[in-house]
């Protein structure tokens, strides 16, 4: 891109307490239901509900599933490679994050 080029993005805010059904996933994500259903067996995702037809999944799916298709697209990592990179990132973010007096208590 040289210097006098804009490109513009877009994109939407998806809070923490939205929630997805197994059809809004696939569609926000470009998916089929298949895909979904791997990443939930390896543990990328965790809906709540008791099967398939009644999964909810919480605002982060979204993130969690476009970063696991990226690994996947852009690396060319398996699924159980996407898990683990994404168990690793949490892994990080947690220990990253501010510890207050009662945190330091649970070691």
């Amino acid at each position: 891109m040289s210097g006098n080029e804009l490109r513009a993005l877009s994109g939407a805010v998806v809070e923490e307490e939205i929630q997805f059904s197994m059809a809004e996933l696939c569609r926000a994500c470009a998916v089929r239901r298949e895909v979904v259903i791997e990443f939930v067996q390896q543990g990328v995702l965790e809906p709540s509900g008791t099967d398939e037809q009644h999964w909810r999944f919480p605002g982060v799916s979204l993130r969690r599933i476009r970063i696991a298709l990226n690994l996947q697209q852009d690396l060319g990592v398996n699924t159980e490679g996407a898990a683990l990179a994404l168990q690793l990132m949490d892994e990080i973010e947690r220990l990253r994050a501010p510890r207050t007096w009662f945190d330091l208590s649970d070691e």
